[in-house]
């Protein structure tokens, strides 16, 4: 290397304007890197110890749709998650985060009816503090509530892992003696009906009998 082409470098090194140059582009881009994650969307965090219980409690596998509208969960692109959410979505998203108390009527964009029921009937406080104990969820949020209308309580159904937005998905057992007491007078009616019929049946076999035997 030439003395002149050292004193080049040597002279950049020792430049000030070079240096507040150098201080300006690693000004920026930290600051670039700032506004970036102020406006790139949180990930909600995921909260597997329900999940775990669930599981457990009812020898049932389950997945995000329990409580989430994507069974996948709210990372992703898909319908129901956080990259796909609009702004007006983000915002019902932020309040449903903030929501610690109960009857705060939030209504968060990721999850579904049984979700927001969730949030609305315990509030985000409690939620997070049932984490080490997801049993106590199902005598917080009552008896009364039966989202799909199926006669089982909502409560019962995150217990027995089964969804509580559908009404033909459920414990077989229980729905059978539901129904049964449901529609027990449309059983009652159908059965004397085929009592009837038979006794009918019968008779016309005795006659027919009677009648040939003359």
């Amino acid at each position: 290397m030439s003395f002149s082409n050292t004193e080049k470098i040597e002279n950049r090194r020792g430049n000030p304007i070079m240096q507040r140059y150098k201080t300006a582009r690693l000004f920026f881009a930290l600051l670039m890197g700032l506004l970036l994650s102020l406006c790139t969307p949180q990930q909600t965090k995921a909260y597997p110890e329900y999940q775990s219980f669930v599981e457990k409690n009812s020898k049932r596998s389950i997945n995000c749709a329990m409580c989430h509208v994507n069974e996948s969960g709210p990372v992703g692109n898909g319908p129901g998650q956080l990259s796909s959410l609009s702004e007006e979505d983000m915002k019902q998203l932020n309040k449903a985060r903030v929501a610690l108390e109960p009857a705060s009527g939030v209504k968060s964009p990721i999850l579904n009816d049984f979700g927001n029921k969730i949030i609305n009937a315990v509030g985000k406080r409690k939620f997070l503090e049932y984490k080490s104990a997801p049993e106590k969820l199902a005598p917080a949020l009552g008896s009364e509530s039966d989202l799909d209308g199926d006669g089982i309580p909502d409560a019962q159904e995150y217990l027995d892992g089964t969804d509580p937005l559908n009404k033909f998905h459920g414990d077989p057992i229980r729905l059978f003696w539901i129904n049964l007491n449901r529609y027990k007078t449309h059983v009652i009616l159908t059965v004397l009906a085929v009592i009837s019929i038979n006794l009918g049946l019968l008779n016309l076999v005795k006659g027919i009998s009677s009648i040939q035997k003359k």
